[in-house]
Order: C-alpha cells, then structure tokens, then sequence
C-alpha cells in the first residue's frame, strides 16, 4: 500500500485530498513536529485471509533482509484457530 506524508496543516487545509488518497488505496501519515502522529488508511472491508498475510510477511522480509520464523507450536495454534473460528455475524451498526 503506497503510503503519503503530509503535515497536520496540510491536512486540516485540504482534508477532501486526504479522503481522495485513501479512496486510492493510499495511506496518509500525518507528521507533527516532524514525527508521525497518526495514520489514516482505507477501512477494511473484510478481515485478511491467511494468504494476505503471508503475503505481508513477505514484503516485511525484503523490507527487512531477514526471514522470521515462527516456532511449529505456534504454526499449529494458528492452523487450529482457523478451523475453529466461528462466522462474523456483526450487528447492524458495525
């Protein structure tokens, strides 16, 4: 996801170009003082599937230049949660 920086004044003069680069995809960092105060990014609409994740596991690897390994007992909790996991049924408001 690409990701923009923008100052707490830029957003607060333009905040319609801050909900058009989230509508893009884009990720808005807003910097205070020089240091990020907070991130604005589109709302999921589903939660992530088990392939996204891995996915981002892998940008994170390149990004970092080193692989994590999760320990087996781990990898079994995770595969025992998703065949347990119950469907979301949110209430109307959510």
């Amino acid at each position: 996801m690409a990701q923009v920086h923008m100052t707490e004044a830029e957003v607060s003069s333009d905040f319609a170009a801050v909900l058009k680069k989230i509508g893009r995809g884009e990720e808005t960092v807003v910097d205070g003082n020089g240091q990020p105060v907070a991130i604005i990014k589109p709302a999921r609409t589903e939660p992530p599937t088990i392939s996204d994740l891995i996915e981002r596991a892998s940008q994170r690897e390149e990004q970092r230049g080193y692989t994590v390994t999760l320990d087996e007992d781990y990898a079994t909790d995770i595969e025992q949660i998703v065949r347990e996991r119950k469907p979301w049924t949110p209430r109307s408001w959510e």
